[in-house]
């Protein structure tokens, strides 16, 4: 059993996957876009909306993390009550994700050693999501 995480955007969708799939090495992602749904007269996709993500996944260090962006009209807040947290023995996959993710964003703690992890960063990148790097603490 797993708990994906789902992540949504405002029309950036698809940058935002891009840069996911480059920073943690992942196969490239399918995109399923808004101008792909089945035509409604209740719920017209507008033009500037149809090659905005419907659905989207990632595979992330074995976890499934899915994203789409907002359906035009809907509410969204960015980085709202989201973190997504990367728990893994190797100290050279964190380091490279992290220094990949903080690149346009805000190091909310530099990578150190904790009282809980022998190296612990975290980052809100460029999107607006805030990211956990723990090493070391895949049993827990």
């Amino acid at each position: 059993m797993a708990v994906d995480a789902y992540l949504n955007f405002k029309g950036n969708c698809r940058e935002a996957v891009e840069f996911y799939a480059e920073a943690f090495g992942t196969e490239q992602p399918k995109f399923m876009t808004f101008g792909e749904i089945p035509a409604s007269p209740e719920h017209p996709v507008p033009d500037e909306a149809k090659n905005w993500i419907m659905h989207t996944r990632l595979k992330i260090s074995g976890s499934n993390v899915m994203f789409s962006d907002v359906f035009p009209g809907m509410p969204f807040t960015e980085g709202n009550n989201i973190s997504l947290a990367l728990v893994t023995d190797s100290k050279e996959e964190l380091v490279s994700a992290y220094e990949k993710l903080k690149e346009g964003g805000t190091v909310i703690m530099e990578l150190q050693e904790t009282f809980w992890a022998p190296y612990y960063g975290s980052v809100r990148d460029k999107f607006g999501i805030e990211w956990q790097f723990n090493l070391g603490m895949s049993e827990m």
